[in-house]
């Protein structure tokens, strides 16, 4: 049976590192796109360094991958992106340009240059992480929100837009997640109750593995109880 490929943005921590060692763990070959390196000694996994805000760094980056893969792509995991926050008035403007530059530009460069390779094969999956953010307001969280709901708006048209040609769009909404975003949020301190990672990596492996004609366009997770037991 032909080894699959995916491809993972942001791969050096949380969500995305959890999820290059599910798929790993599941003989799959697997392509990250970012920054830093995680530094993954295997054989099924191929790091290429990426500026994902950038798009001729994407472009080289995704060529890079699409030659390696020769052009077989099964899933896309765009699970790069960040959150500064602030009240409107204090946000400095270039945080609030740099969240729609990673969490907005840099999916929609990545998908871009994807999706004709997708198209040929007349499948694929393409995974989007947004989050509860994408659901709801969140106070000092104007900024971020808005990108979590522009993830949400670009997936529900590209699913419609590629279903014809089979490929599956889905969002997922994780809620709060046991990683190092909270380390700059005032107020919020990542803890037990909160959700896994590496549960948000199997989420993406259940995902990755639906059948051909199963189409999950939305999927939010929330840990059962986010708050410290009593």
């Amino acid at each position: 049976m032909e080894q699959k490929t995916i491809i993972i943005t942001g791969v050096s921590k949380g969500i995305g590192l959890e999820t290059v060692k599910k798929f790993i763990s599941k003989d799959w070959s697997v392509i990250g796109l970012g920054r830093n390196n995680p530094e993954i000694n295997h054989p099924y996994f191929k790091f290429i360094p990426c500026e994902i805000s950038k798009y001729a760094s994407v472009q080289q980056a995704v060529a890079s991958a699409l030659e390696y893969s020769k052009g077989n792509v099964d899933v896309l995991l765009n699970n790069a992106g960040f959150g500064t926050f602030g009240s409107i008035t204090d946000l400095p403007i270039e945080k609030w340009e740099g969240m729609f530059q990673v969490n907005v530009h840099g999916l929609m460069y990545v998908t871009r240059e994807v999706v004709p390779a997708m198209k040929k094969n007349q499948s694929g999956h393409i995974i989007n992480i947004s989050s509860i953010a994408g659901l709801n307001g969140i106070v000092n969280g104007s900024g971020y929100a808005a990108t979590k709901h522009a993830v949400k708006g670009i997936s529900h048209s590209l699913y419609a837009e590629l279903r014809t040609d089979g490929i599956k769009v889905t969002a997922v909404y994780p809620g709060s997640v046991k990683t190092n975003f909270f380390d700059e949020v005032e107020g919020i301190t990542a803890n037990d109750n909160m959700l896994e990672p590496k549960d948000v990596a199997e989420a993406i492996w259940y995902l990755a593995n639906t059948s051909p004609n199963f189409l999950p366009v939305d999927f939010e997770i929330r840990p059962l109880n986010p708050n410290t037991k009593k």
